[in-house]
């Protein structure tokens, strides 16, 4: 910060070196790179490239997804939209492929296909309607739907499916990115290395606090964006200062093994949770990847029912415990775990011990309170 921050309208070696660092972590065909300041502006731009590209409007999203708090991705996130002025026309809500929650489950025998149908469908009333499909939008992993692991094949069928339509094909990398998933940079290389998004955004870690996002895709969408000759210019998108902090953050990955980390870690908290599941019939589900995990509590487990206030309880007993965490999911009954990416076993034993005590604590409780309103009298005890 000391030396120079320049605007972008000067050309910085950090930019440079930054954006093929960068590069190396991607397929060959995300070559062009454009440097904003978050994920929402990001997400924002990526629509707009897609739209500018195809010469279409119409956008495909899952249900329960957020992808912004711009008007543009408000319009585009149902998570938000439900709460406000609701669904434009040319937005299209897809199913969220949730084997656990979902119209399909763990028990289908390809609930990959099945959800992408759901798409192929969306595609096939909008075109009866005369509308045509821009792009389709999705986190690699849903998180505030509820730390989703999409079924095998999903992504690349959906891809199919909207190409085949005209429209391209966005990862929202902006929470899943750097390593989180451990065995994989990105995310959306969990489906397997002949599967490319047209268009990634990513945001969040990759100034680990600083505020920079950036967008990556083809020369060929870039090139239709500039055509127009409407000049794109971002201020700070992309300045010395934010490039030197996007750098460091690469050579800390690098150097400290986050990605081996979120294998070791996550692996490790993840079997944690499975085992605290066999405890505690309040555990429905437990599911995830690297440092992505999500527990979900359920009142029965046979009906599936939510547990959004024991979660809820479950939370507020933890930060007593000096263990920040929160709910995700449509019913708030989703423990996500999303740690810093130098988590530790250690760290991941006191939150499990920490997390078997509250429910111990809250399930002797219910027991007590047999024959009353379930859930209130005991989380009010407590």
């Amino acid at each position: 910060m000391d030396l120079l921050n320049t605007n972008t309208r000067f050309l910085h070696d950090n930019i440079v070196q930054y954006a093929d660092r960068l590069a190396a972590t991607l397929p060959k065909k995300l070559s062009v790179f454009y440097f904003v300041n978050s994920g929402s502006e990001a997400n924002d731009l990526a629509l707009r490239l897609a739209r500018q590209y195809t010469r279409h409007q119409d956008v495909i999203v899952l249900d329960h997804a957020y992808h912004g708090h711009l008007t543009s991705l408000i319009d585009i996130s149902p998570y938000k939209f439900r709460k406000l002025e609701g669904q434009k026309e040319w937005v299209h809500v897809a199913p969220l492929p949730d084997t656990y929650h979902g119209i399909y489950r763990e028990d289908h025998p390809e609930p990959g296909q099945a959800y992408a149908d759901t798409v192929k469908s969306l595609i096939e009333e909008a075109h009866k309607k005369g509308r045509k499909i821009s792009s389709f939008f999705a986190e690699s992993l849903p998180s505030v739907g509820g730390q989703i692991i999409f079924p095998t094949g999903y992504c690349k069928r959906v891809a199919e499916y909207v190409h085949e339509a005209g429209g391209v094909y966005v990862a929202d990398e902006i929470q899943t990115g750097f390593g989180r998933v451990g065995s994989h940079f990105w995310a959306f290389q969990l489906e397997g290395e002949d599967f490319c998004p047209d268009i990634v955004t990513m945001g969040k870690p990759m100034g680990n606090g600083h505020p920079i996002a950036c967008v990556v895709t083809t020369e060929e969408i870039a090139g239709a964006f500039t055509a127009n000759g409407v000049e794109y210019f971002n201020t700070f998108g992309g300045n010395p200062v934010s490039c030197a902090i996007g750098l460091a953050v690469l050579d800390v990955i690098e150097k400290e093994d986050l990605r081996g980390n979120a294998v070791r870690v996550g692996g490790h908290l993840k079997q944690l949770l499975l085992q605290l599941q066999e405890k505690h019939l309040l555990i429905g589900d437990v599911r995830g990847v690297g440092l992505f995990i999500g527990m979900e509590l359920v009142k029965d487990r046979e009906s599936r029912e939510p547990a959004t206030e024991e979660a809820a309880h479950l939370v507020r007993r933890l930060k007593e415990d000096r263990i920040v965490m929160s709910t995700d999911g449509p019913w708030d009954s989703v423990i996500k775990f999303k740690p810093p990416m130098c988590f530790s076993k250690e760290d991941a034993n006191r939150v499990v011990t920490c997390i078997d005590q509250i429910l111990t604590e809250l399930e002797d409780v219910q027991k007590e309170d047999c024959g009353k309103i379930p859930g209130r009298p005991a989380l009010k005890r407590l």
